[in-house]
C-alpha cells in the first residue's frame, strides 16, 4: 500500500475540540502531521501541534489564526473544514388550523454562518498559503442531507448542498495550482450528541443503514485522512459518501 505522505505536513482541523473533528485530529496526529486544532472552546493540543480558539465565522479570526500557523510551522499543507452546528427547526409547524412555530431567522442565519460563510471564510484565508507553497488539499464537511434533504432543516441541509458546490467550484479554480478540493459526506456517526437521543430514534437511524451500524466518528476521520494522503492525489471535485449504503426515506 503507498505511504501516506502526510508525516510533517502542517493540517488545520476546524472543529477539532470533540466529535468527528477530534477523531480526525488524532487520526493525522498519529501519521506524523502537525496539527493545529481550531475550536470555540478549549481542546488540548497534539504532540507537536498547538490549539487555537477561533470561531470561523468571524473572517478577521481565521486570518489571524492562519498567519499564526504559517509563522508557527512555515506552511498549511491540509485544511479539513469539519467545524458546523445544528438548530433544527420546521419551516412552519402547523397545528389545529394555526401556524404553531416557524425558523426563525436566527436559526437559520447562525446555521448558514458556520457552516457555509465559516467554510468560505476558512479556504479563503488558506489558499494564497498552498498556492505559494506549490499545493494542498481542502476537504470540506458536507452531509448526506446536502444530498437528499431533511426533514426539519431548511437551514442545515442547504449548507451541506452549498458546501459539495463549493468544494467542486474550488477544485476547478485551484486545481492549476496544485490544490485538491474534495468534500465529505457522512450518513448517522455515533458522536456524543448523536447517542444523546432517544434509543428509539437511534433504532430508526440503523434500520435505515444497510450496513446495520451507526457510523464512528474514525470512519470519518479515516476518510479524511486518505483524500489527503498520497494515495489520492488525482481525486478533486469528488463527494465521498460514508454513510454505510443509507437508503434515504426508507
Amino acid at each position: 500500500m503507498k505511504e501516506t505522505g502526510l508525516s510533517g505536513r502542517v493540517v488545520i482541523v476546524t472543529g477539532g475540540a470533540a466529535g468527528i473533528g477530534r477523531a480526525t485530529v488524532e487520526a493525522f496526529a498519529a501519521e506524523g502531521s502537525r496539527v493545529a486544532v481550531w475550536d470555540i472552546g478549549d481542546s488540548e493540543a497534539p504532540e507537536n501541534g498547538l490549539f487555537q480558539a477561533v470561531d470561523v465565522t468571524d473572517s478577521k479570526a481565521v486570518d489571524a489564526a492562519v498567519e499564526e500557523v504559517v509563522e508557527r510551522f512555515g506552511s498549511i499543507d491540509v485544511l479539513v473544514n469539519n467545524a458546523g452546528i445544528v438548530r433544527d427547526a420546521q419551516l412552519v409547524k402547523w397545528k389545529d388550523g394555526e401556524v404553531v412555530s416557524v425558523m426563525s431567522d436566527e436559526q437559520f442565519d447562525g446555521v448558514i454562518a458556520v457552516n457555509l460563510k465559516g467554510v468560505f471564510n476558512c479556504g479563503r484565508a488558506v489558499a494564497p498559503h498552498m498556492i505559494r507553497g506549490g499545493g494542498g488539499v481542502i476537504l470540506n464537511a458536507s452531509s448526506v442531507v446536502g444530498l437528499y434533504g431533511n426533514f426539519g432543516q431548511s437551514n442545515y441541509a442547504p449548507t451541506k448542498a452549498g458546501v459539495i458546490n463549493l468544494s467542486k467550484t474550488w477544485s476547478r479554480e485551484l486545481g492549476r495550482y496544485g490544490i485538491r478540493v474534495n468534500a465529505v459526506a457522512p450518513g448517522f456517526i455515533g458522536t456524543e450528541i448523536l447517542k444523546s437521543m432517544p434509543q428509539k430514534v437511534l433504532d430508526g437511524m440503523v434500520a435505515r443503514t444497510p450496513i446495520g451500524r451507526m457510523g464512528e466518528p474514525s470512519d470519518i476521520a479515516n476518510a479524511y485522512l486518505w483524500l489527503a494522503s498520497d494515495a489520492a492525489t488525482f481525486v478533486t471535485g469528488a463527494v465521498l459518501s460514508v454513510d454505510g449504503g443509507l437508503v434515504v426515506g426508507t
